[in-house]
């Protein structure tokens, strides 16, 4: 029970931000086709201007979802590289929220920018982001 009064709410937070952005990660570089559905088609066409492929763009946001994972995961990065992390996620819903609308998953990008903001609020608390 001691375990639970030391263990600081912010790893809970970055602990399962961590994991699903991990398994995103894995997921947009394994398989993107998985993810074309939830592409506006105003973004792919202004996608497929840039990148060769919607493949290649979606690996490209899973290799950044993988490296958001991570600085999740790892405790012993600084308080400031969690904060950039945490904003960049809430950064991501936002974006999500406002340009692809409400749809079946809409659900999870609330709580996902409700924990990304508690992160990158916490860490500016004294010893917020910190493993002790």
């Amino acid at each position: 029970m001691k375990v639970l009064w030391k263990t600081k709410p912010i790893w809970a937070l970055r602990s399962t931000l961590g994991v699903m952005y991990l398994y995103t990660g894995i997921d947009f570089l394994r398989a993107p086709q998985h993810w074309y559905g939830f592409v506006p088609p105003w973004f792919s066409q202004a996608a497929l201007q840039v990148f060769p492929s919607m493949d290649g763009y979606l690996r490209i946001q899973g290799a950044g979802e993988l490296l958001l994972g991570l600085a999740f995961l790892a405790w012993f990065l600084p308080g400031g590289l969690v904060r950039i992390a945490a904003f960049l996620s809430a950064v991501e819903m936002v974006l999500i929220l406002l340009f692809v609308g409400v749809d079946l998953i809409t659900f999870r990008d609330i709580p996902i920018l409700g924990a990304s903001l508690a992160v990158f609020l916490m860490t500016f608390q004294k010893h917020g982001a910190s493993s002790k």
